[in-house]
């Protein structure tokens, strides 16, 4: 489903974040006169038009004959390994939900390569997944006012490193010595859509 949002954007409703990436890339390759950005999300993707160069009818039509031809696929991103020290305050917590040793935890979170599956709520903040089931806890019921940056943390289906100090109600396992957002930089995010994430015991 293609539909306005807002006066110079569409957004696009896909199935999956496979189709967005697929489709945010298809987008940044070969990228229609009108179009300043593509920004998947976990299962749509947001194209903010350039109304001087134009319209969002003739836009959606581009659209809806990228999607004829779009196929699902995994967007090979570069590949983070991210050492992380396990004291998170959560960590005993997330070990009695899951059954699991603290050990165990973080075993199983270092188990997997991860991938970025989209970016938002802050600058470099990533969502990665997806985790293990037996990994996989709900967010804390009063979320806390500030999140130390870096503090590497799990809810859900997925997992995400804080870039900043923020509020959050995810559940912390861990941190991480490393800056995410960047303004100076040419590639502000180190974090990007199809990038894949393998987490590593420090």
């Amino acid at each position: 489903m293609i539909r306005s949002f807002g006066e110079a954007a569409l957004l696009v409703e896909l199935d999956g974040p496979e189709l967005a990436q697929a489709l945010a890339a298809s987008l940044r390759a070969d990228p229609p006169a009108a179009m300043l950005e593509a920004i998947p999300g976990l299962a749509s993707v947001l194209v903010e038009l350039d109304p001087l160069h134009g319209e969002a009818d003739a836009m959606a039509v581009e659209l809806e004959g990228r999607l004829a031809g779009l196929r699902p696929r995994e967007v090979e991103g570069r590949l983070h390994r991210i050492p992380v020290t396990y004291d998170g305050p959560d960590l005993d917590e997330v070990a009695e939900l899951t059954g699991m040793s603290r050990d165990e935890v973080v075993a199983a979170h270092a188990s997997v390569v991860l991938r970025v599956l989209f970016c938002g709520f802050a600058p470099g903040f990533a969502y990665l997944g997806d985790l293990p089931d037996r990994l996989r806890v709900e967010r804390l019921k009063t979320p806390r006012t500030t999140t130390p940056p870096g503090s590497v943390a799990v809810a859900g289906t997925m997992s995400a490193i804080y870039p900043a100090a923020l509020p959050g109600g995810w559940r912390i396992i861990g941190h991480a010595a490393l800056t995410l957002f960047d303004p100076r930089s040419d590639r502000p995010a180190l974090l990007m859509p199809g990038d894949r994430v393998q987490f590593e015991p420090a």
